[in-house]
């Protein structure tokens, strides 16, 4: 579903990413962990067109969208969460998604319709699918964080995405925040058939949800596989995990 071949990104010399490759499979479930200021942030902004690569290709379901801007990356189907929470605070929750909805639908630019009318069915029917029904008249901004989160994957869902890309899903939440979280993250991907990469400091968040992960240090990649042959390298276990030989 998404080849990334060989991508780089350097800022005034520093090199971010360098020759990074991943293949993840259609439905599969792929984690990129790795130290802060390994590059996790850089690649997905390279995956998703917020930054333009060096060198190197992304494809989508075998289409090369390396470079494509972010809102045309969208529609092609991959959508994106972010480390800080970003959503239209002042608006209700519902809003939140119907503007989501809208801006989906080709209609973020229609000036002369009353917009709170639209896509009102599918708003709601998508707040009960991620547990925010309850809370759709709710001002956004006065939800707790981790109520937040979940509304911007409703947000980020409701592009109707085929590629779906978190960026620290988790970041700042309990951990009975961060257990609840991960399960409506995987109910979401079973129930719509997405293809889900994250990227993660929570181990125990990574090795229970990924069925592959990427391990980046220094902008590089340094082991990618299943989460058992991952936890087995002996370079991660002394660079990330912290282990002695």
């Amino acid at each position: 579903m998404l080849d990334v071949r060989k991508l780089s990104k350097a800022f005034a010399g520093f090199v971010a990413v360098d020759a990074v490759s991943l293949a993840v499979e259609t439905r599969q479930t792929t984690a990129v962990i790795g130290p802060n200021g390994a590059g996790k942030s850089t690649f997905f902004n390279l995956i998703t067109g917020h930054l333009r690569p060096d060198s190197g290709q992304v494809l989508l379901d075998g289409r090369d969208i390396t470079g494509t801007p972010p809102h045309r990356i969208c529609r092609l189907g991959i959508g994106r969460s972010f480390q800080r929470t970003n959503i239209f605070t002042r608006l209700s929750v519902l809003e939140n998604v119907q503007a989501a909805l809208l801006a989906h639908r080709g209609r973020g630019h229609d000036f002369w319709s009353r917009s709170e009318r639209f896509y009102r069915d599918e708003a709601e029917e998508l707040l009960g699918s991620i547990g925010l029904a309850h809370q759709a008249d709710s001002t956004a901004g006065t939800l707790a964080y981790g109520n937040q989160k979940q509304l911007e994957l409703g947000i980020a869902l409701a592009s109707d995405p085929q590629v779906l890309l978190l960026d620290e899903p988790t970041a700042g939440m309990s951990a009975t925040e961060t257990r609840e979280a991960m399960k409506l993250l995987e109910r979401i991907a079973g129930e719509r058939g997405l293809t889900l990469i994250f990227t993660e400091h929570d181990m125990e968040v990574v090795f229970s949800i990924a069925e592959k992960i990427a391990v980046l240090h220094q902008g590089r990649v340094l082991a990618k596989g299943t989460p058992a042959e991952v936890r087995a390298d002996a370079e991660v276990r002394r660079v990330y995990l912290g282990e002695r030989p």
